[in-house]
């Protein structure tokens, strides 16, 4: 009697265990299937989400160093604008050559793998420690 069992991971350290343990306990009567690698739509937002919150705290950051060299001290955003936002990566295993199989799994995490950037442009007060007349940066 053969049973195939299909399971969805999205822990790849659990994945793992789980891989390890069936082989420890079922040894060559359980066969294992190379895993597939895809993201959803889900987690593709939050990607995109977090790179943008991510790049608005650089900007913020490098404003205030740029601050702290004049003297002055950093206020509130005024404006702050998602310029552009790109992805990259993130193959889906069913879309890679018929040599997908001969890949290793470090190569298909590679491929499965999303990249992504955003550039963001912001206006923020700043504040004069001498002065309390608010300027623009």
């Amino acid at each position: 009697v053969h049973s195939q069992v299909c399971i969805i991971f999205s822990d790849f350290g659990k994945m793992q265990n789980v891989c390890n343990l069936l082989t420890e306990k079922l040894g060559s009567s359980v066969t294992i299937s190379a895993p597939h690698f895809y993201h959803t739509p889900e987690a593709v937002d939050t990607l995109r989400r977090q790179v943008c919150v991510t790049a608005v705290g650089n900007t913020r950051q490098k404003a205030q160093e740029v601050c702290r060299l004049f003297g002055q001290s950093l206020g509130k955003p005024l404006l702050i604008r998602e310029e552009e936002t790109k992805e990259w990566g993130g193959h889906i295993d069913g879309h890679l050559s018929d040599t997908s199989d001969s890949l290793t799994l470090q190569e298909r995490i590679q491929n499965a793998t999303v990249y992504a950037s955003c550039r963001v442009s912001a206006v923020f007060e700043i504040k004069g420690k001498e002065n309390k007349r608010n300027k623009q940066l």
